[in-house]
């Protein structure tokens, strides 16, 4: 098996684009998040390399997807990805071999004290 057949699609989701990566743009002037964009969608092309690291967590099925929350850190922040407190909210079809990235928040972003219940209600789950 070649490794582009190992590969999934992957998309950025509107909700995801008009809301907190504009934070993320603001707050990391510069390429540095255009870089870890990038980075992002290259670890989502490649998930089956990360559902055994700690950076990936199993949340839930939703009709054909699974729902995975994502660790990732900014470049040149030298911070890890799990301290970092960034986030993806990603939709895996085994099937289609895609993923969605519905959301990508700082913790701060939460309201209330349960994050999964908050971005839940974000993307509408």
């Amino acid at each position: 098996m070649s490794m582009d057949q190992c590969n999934y699609s992957v998309t950025f989701e509107d909700y995801t684009k008009n809301h907190y990566i504009k934070f993320f743009k603001k707050k990391y002037p510069g390429r540095a998040w255009e870089i870890t964009q990038e980075a992002i969608k290259d670890m989502c092309e490649r998930i089956d390399n990360l559902r055994s690291r700690d950076i990936l967590d199993k949340i839930c099925f939703v009709d054909d997807e699974t729902i995975y929350k994502l660790d990732f850190t900014v470049s040149g922040t030298h911070v890890s990805a799990k301290n970092s407190g960034n986030r993806c909210i990603v939709a895996v079809n085994e099937d289609t071999r895609s993923v969605r990235i519905l959301l990508v928040y700082h913790k701060t972003h939460i309201v209330g004290s349960n994050e999964t219940t908050w971005w839940k209600k974000q993307i509408g789950i």
